[in-house]
């Protein structure tokens, strides 16, 4: 298909007389733009304050973004593929309450219960969609109210701590001056730029993206892929909330609120469009640092909190317009 429509650029001349120059240059920016995005805020914060660019900060911001980190890793997958999972925030709500009620009696090992209640919502999901034909959309819109209703019955608007030393010496302290949860995301980003880029599962995801039709034809189960995809996204979800749990030594009924824009915006400024077909860790890496680094450098900055997620709306609304296929920007998935 890409062969195609290169061929058919190549002899189309464009205003300028020279063919295909206008799509080349728009893959330019395209390509460019998380880098670019990234050291213009660097720069921007670094004259706004000078404490931006100091290595306490550089830590900071390495651990405001693994919980975001993580989540967006197993998000790639679902854009990759033409869906959207809203309910990425009360998964990992739901999580951190399966390891607040767990990490006294298992300890570091609270981790299994994390992973299996954030694999378990995706598999919901998953079988809604792609079982039940029910857009991304509205299922995941609808399980989004559904987990964070049920933290809500067993938190009843009151903190669940955590304070078993064993788990919190596992998940929150350093080694060689590196937080765990850090070493964490490194090593889950590591595990999905292999998935992605070195098995079938990888191929699959991204070619039910670039065509569901074409791809059934090929003879992939669509299906079979979009359930594991949802089941991936809620287990790393699971450490997300696991990690976020850990942090803040308690499980709440507001936690993860709002993340699933921060997610979603990650993985679209790294440069995965929502049409699908295409998407890399490492672009995911560049998203998340860009994300976490506005939030980071605005807060340093004093801008107004109501005023930050105007900005972040409108990072977000610029991503998808330089990263959008146009050709697929009808297909609903």
């Amino acid at each position: 298909m890409e062969t195609n429509v290169t061929s058919i650029a190549t002899k189309t001349p464009n205003a300028t007389g020279e063919p295909g120059v206008n799509a080349s240059r728009f893959e330019v920016v395209k390509r460019g733009f998380p880098l670019a995005m990234l050291v213009l805020l660097i720069v921007t914060f670094s004259i706004a304050s000078p404490r931006f660019l100091t290595f306490s900060n550089f830590l900071i911001v390495l651990q405001q973004g693994t919980v975001l980190l993580v989540a967006a890793l197993g998000m790639t997958f679902v854009i990759m593929a033409g869906s959207i999972d809203l309910s990425v925030g009360s998964i990992v709500a739901l999580a951190a309450l399966a390891t607040a009620l767990t990490a006294d009696s298992l300890g570091a090992a609270a981790i299994i219960p994390a992973i299996a209640v954030g694999a378990a919502a995706g598999l919901v999901n998953g079988v809604l969609l792609a079982k039940g034909k029910v857009p991304s959309f509205i299922a995941t819109m609808g399980a989004m109210v559904v987990y964070r209703g049920i933290v809500l019955l067993f938190t009843r608007g009151a903190p669940v701590s955590i304070e078993d030393e064993q788990f919190l010496n596992v998940y929150t302290n350093r080694t060689l001056g590196i937080p765990h949860s850090v070493i964490i995301g490194l090593v889950l980003m590591v595990v999905a730029y292999g998935i992605i880029n070195r098995t079938v599962f990888g191929r699959e995801v991204r070619a039910i993206g670039g065509g569901e039709r074409v791809a059934i034809l090929t003879g992939i189960q669509v299906a079979r892929v979009k359930i594991y995809m949802y089941v991936l996204l809620g287990a790393l979800c699971g450490i997300a909330g696991l990690l976020q749990g850990a942090r803040a030594m308690a499980a709440t009924a507001q936690l993860g609120e709002g993340l699933e824009l921060d997610v979603i915006a990650a993985v679209v400024v790294g440069g995965t469009p929502l049409t699908g077909g295409v998407g890399s860790v490492v672009g995911t890496m560049l998203g998340v640092l860009i994300i976490t680094l506005l939030s980071n450098g605005m807060n340093m900055a004093g801008v107004d909190p109501y005023l930050q997620n105007i900005v972040k709306g409108t990072v977000l609304v610029c991503a998808v317009f330089v990263t959008i296929d146009r050709r697929k920007i009808g297909i609903i998935k």
